[in-house]
């Protein structure tokens, strides 16, 4: 059953998402600029900022806005030195979280993630505490419209560079080393398929099912605030969810 959930899970965060428009850009901005600052601002030689425009541009962010953080990052406007943080812990239930934060105050984004975590009955952890269950992949989620031929769409995806192809009802997954993610990504975008969601994830080795509604309810609270922070880019679990 852990397939269904993954594809529920996408499509129930992308609805949350449409609902946070003005957040999500916020995110994505940040992304952008700080990838601008660190790489350049010429998308064909910088791969992180290449993967962060797409994602911008799959949540439906303007061109105005995306040339604003480029913008934004090649003028090295001071006062926004962002630095990227990991913190991992357990979410209800025993659940492994790992949270990936971009901030200019790593005090307030420690202070916040915590109470994030004590407040739904989990806890923050030490670094390494969970990141040991996840595997950093490329992961592409492309909906199984009824149109798309499966074996040609793994030829194309494998012939990349792609590590794996799995075929379920709702549609296929393909994953790949994060290496390989923007070539595998780029060779499918040339071909025409639309992705539900193309991004270098962390991907959990086993998932965790919560025994109650309670913790069900106290997980999905955790997640929310999370996502509402806007020093908060990531937030990767192994909860099953139905």
């Amino acid at each position: 059953m852990a397939g269904h959930s993954k594809w529920a899970n996408i499509k129930h965060r992308k609805g949350k998402q449409d609902a946070k428009r003005a957040k999500i850009f916020t995110k994505h901005a940040r992304l952008i600029t700080v990838a601008v600052r660190q790489g350049g601002a010429d998308p064909e030689y910088n791969a992180a900022l290449k993967n962060a425009i797409e994602k911008a541009k799959a949540d439906n962010m303007p061109n105005d806005n995306i040339e604003r953080a480029i913008k934004k990052g090649a003028g090295g406007l001071e006062g926004d030195n962002y630095e990227a943080v990991v913190y991992e812990g357990y979410g209800p239930g025993g659940v492994a979280v790992i949270v990936e934060a971009l901030t200019d105050n790593k005090n307030r984004t420690a202070g916040n993630v915590r109470y994030y975590f004590d407040k739904n009955g989990g806890k923050l952890g030490t670094s390494g505490c969970v990141g040991f269950m996840f595997d950093r992949k490329g992961q592409i989620m492309i909906e199984n419209d009824g149109e798309i031929d499966e074996e040609e769409l793994m030829d194309i995806a494998l012939e990349a560079g792609a590590e794996d192809f799995i075929s379920e009802e709702e549609g296929f997954e393909i994953i790949t080393a994060p290496e390989d993610f923007g070539a595998v990504r780029d060779a499918l975008a040339e071909k025409g398929y639309e992705f539900i969601s193309a991004d270098v994830k962390m991907l959990p080795q086993t998932t965790t099912k919560l025994e109650s509604e309670e913790q069900v309810k106290a997980m999905n609270k955790m997640i929310d605030m999370m996502e509402d922070d806007d020093d908060i880019q990531n937030v990767y679990h192994n909860w099953e969810m139905e």
